[in-house]
């Protein structure tokens, strides 16, 4: 199973982020919720300490837009990911690059639909 770190989690369940958290719960995935407003998600609590270590992350998947980002990058880039999946709204070009720079995948995904056809 894939450690997932969901940036962008949130305890409102209209959003895709909640949603995220449970379906990767459910299938299995150990999840590292993190955002930018205290609160639970999938019987966690959500990180907002950018500096709180977090070890072994295999994907990240984004649900911050891409002008929220920047002040991300270090610490998406720290975590050393195999991947990083950018949900629709999320696209980043110099995020990818920088990515690319430090051989992490990218791909251009919804994590929901790839947990819903066993492509995640």
């Amino acid at each position: 199973m894939k450690k997932t770190l969901v940036l962008g989690a949130t305890d409102n369940p209209s959003r895709f982020a909640y949603k995220a958290v449970h379906k990767l719960q459910q299938h299995g995935h150990e999840v590292v919720p993190v955002g930018i407003r205290r609160g639970q998600v999938g019987g966690q609590q959500i990180i907002t300490d950018k500096e709180q270590q977090v070890e072994s992350i295999d994907t990240v998947t984004l649900y911050v837009g891409p002008q929220n980002q920047p002040s991300w990058y270090d610490y998406i880039l720290s975590l050393n990911p195999k991947r990083i999946i950018f949900n629709p709204g999320t696209e980043n070009p110099e995020l990818e690059k920088r990515a690319a720079e430090a051989n992490i995948e990218t791909l251009h995904h919804c994590t929901l639909v790839m947990l819903a056809t066993d492509s995640y």
